[in-house]
């Protein structure tokens, strides 16, 4: 197999720096899965309401989505690796603060913070990755930074059982500490200091985030809602409506400011709008597999933390394997085929749980559903940031990283309220409901992915008008 081509100017040391920015990904990717596993422990040290529960995993990504694209427009204003350190060490304190919380109130406003610093920290990481490869070398980069993150996410898991059935939950927010504070230094020496590519600083765009990000909050509460209230309530449809004012209004900011938080242009090239869409899918089933398989081997079937976190190591080799088979012939093949492949691959997972909640079939299904996303989300970076010139790198990576985070909170909601009866312990057919959900919308996913990604990845070609 014939190695990528490096430019003369690469920078020697671009491999070492992946390997470190890939593990500060990975403990951001990691934070999601790896407390989704000590949730029943939580639950109970703490007296959580299932609304907590969901908040625990939502306030950290919605936090995390919904201040990426301020966190990407930072660093193409400020440069990436002041961007990228400083939420490393925000993201690392936030993890200790967390670790210590005695109460939801505090647990919740400790995942705040720490998505504070994950939102600064992921685009201006990615964005580095952009620029420090080119060509069939960024192809590949991208490739093994989407493996480190869907796999990760998998291992998570296990780390989580681990650390959960050892000393405790709270060490799966200590564990971070250590690691944030050595990767910090080595990537301080290591990263080249780069520039700004702005002429000048002009103002963030703080009201455009605060839009989108209280838009994405009303409408995962409202998500969150209908698992008490109901889907058809006044409460769920009017936080629906606010959300989707909101967003309008974002769009309308961005087209007027004198400093947009990001050029909306960007969201009709073909590309990037995949690219979206699809790691936005991938996460969301992600985030499903983890959290219904977390409280259905622990809660309906008794399993301790360790147990249910080895039984999702097949879903980490699947995870990797899916996204390092998609990363050897994306190049050749383009975008499309390989979608629309882990598109259906991920379908076919989700529907063996919801046919049968059989434990063996269950880690069956969600390793096969797992091989599909992984192939997905090596698509969605690679599609979206392939050939981004390097003065967009940082808002294209925000574009990609929000949605990634969008998906991780839309699936939290949408599943702990399909299956707000099982999370209660009472029945396991909200569980059942909760995997029907995922493999109808991974189902119907197929035909969208099929009609939007373009054939050759990085295929500069705009969305079809309606």
């Amino acid at each position: 197999m014939n190695q990528p081509t490096a430019r003369p100017d690469a920078h020697p040391a671009r491999w070492r720096i992946l390997g470190l920015l890939g593990v500060a990904q990975l403990m951001l990717i990691l934070d999601v899965t790896v407390v989704a596993i000590a949730l029943p422990h939580i639950e109970t040290d703490l007296g959580l309401s299932r609304e907590a529960l969901t908040w625990t995993v939502s306030a950290y990504t919605l936090t995390f989505g919904g201040l990426m694209l301020l966190g990407g427009r930072i660093s193409d204003l400020v440069g990436a690796k002041r961007v990228m350190l400083a939420g490393l060490l925000l993201f690392t304190a936030a993890s200790l603060a967390t670790g210590l919380a005695e109460s939801a109130a505090l647990l919740v406003g400790g995942r705040i913070a720490q998505g504070v610093g994950a939102a600064l920290l992921s685009p201006s990481a990615l964005s580095l990755v952009v620029t420090l490869f080119d060509g069939e070398e960024r192809n590949k980069a991208l490739g093994v930074w989407s493996a480190l993150g869907g796999g990760g996410a998998a291992l998570g898991v296990l780390l989580g059982g681990l650390l959960t059935a050892g000393p405790g939950w709270s060490w799966v927010f200590y564990v971070n500490v250590p690691i944030g504070v050595a990767i910090a230094a080595v990537l301080a020496v290591l990263v080249p200091g780069g520039r700004a590519w702005a002429a000048e600083r002009p103002r963030l765009d703080i009201l455009g985030a605060i839009l989108v990000t209280s838009s994405t909050a009303s409408l995962i509460y409202a998500l969150i809602a209908a698992g008490e209230g109901g889907w058809l309530t006044p409460l769920t449809g009017w936080l629906v409506l606010a959300a989707a004012a909101g967003y309008v209004l974002f769009v309308v900011r961005q087209k007027r400011a004198r400093s947009p938080l990001m050029d909306v242009r960007l969201l009709v090239r073909r590309p990037v709008a995949t690219g979206a869409f699809l790691i936005m899918m991938a996460t969301a089933l992600m985030i499903t597999v983890f959290f219904l398989g977390t409280f259905y081997f622990q809660q309906a079937r008794g399993y301790g933390a360790w147990q249910t976190g080895l039984l999702f190591l097949p879903v980490a080799v699947a995870t990797m394997l899916g996204a390092n088979l998609t990363g050897r012939v994306i190049g050749r093949w383009g975008g499309r085929a390989p979608a629309v492949a882990g598109m259906a691959v991920a379908a076919l997972g989700m529907a063996v749980p919801a046919v049968s909640m059989n434990p063996a079939l269950v880690v069956v299904g969600v390793s096969v559903a797992a091989a599909g996303t992984g192939a997905m989300f090596v698509v969605a970076s690679a599609t979206a940031l392939g050939q981004v010139a390097p003065h967009e790198a940082g808002i294209a990576s925000g574009i990609v990283s929000t949605f990634h985070e969008f998906g991780a909170s839309v699936g939290a909601a949408v599943v702990s309220s399909v299956a707000a009866a099982s999370l209660a312990g009472e029945t396991l057919s909200g569980f059942a409901g909760g995997f029907t959900v995922a493999a109808v919308a991974a189902a119907v996913g197929i035909v969208v992915t099929a009609l939007v990604t373009p054939g050759r990845a990085g295929q500069e070609a705009p969305l079809p008008s309606s």
